[in-house]
């Protein structure tokens, strides 16, 4: 069984610009992990699931589609995504480049960053 870091090392990973092109195309599922009280100060959609609920909530994400993991800078999403792939058996899963931080640096400054 491969480690996180090697199993991340494996992952694809979506850049802000990427997914702001990909957006509004409904070929993907953007799977918001942070926490309630993050969300109340940005957030850009997508379905949101607390990390620590991921596990038991799996059945309401749709594996048809492409599961793009979001949290704060990606470091949480690393390991959410490591779940659905090696535990869940997810097909397609890619993990947020430096999450909602880069989001608000590379593509809307107007929402804040904390």
């Amino acid at each position: 069984m491969l480690s996180l870091a090697q199993n991340s090392a494996l992952m694809k990973y979506i850049t802000p610009l990427e997914y702001k092109e990909r957006q509004n195309n409904n070929d993907a599922v953007l799977l918001d992990i942070r926490e309630p009280y993050e969300l109340d100060i940005c957030t850009i959609g997508g379905l949101h699931i607390p990390m620590a609920e991921v596990a038991s909530r799996a059945s309401e994400i749709d594996q048809s589609k492409e599961v793009i993991v979001l949290c704060r800078s990606g470091k949480r999403a690393e390991s959410v995504a490591n779940l659905l792939v090696t535990d869940l058996e997810f097909p397609n899963v890619s993990i947020f480049e430096g999450g909602i931080l880069a989001w608000i640096d590379q593509v809307d400054s107007s929402l804040e960053a904390y």
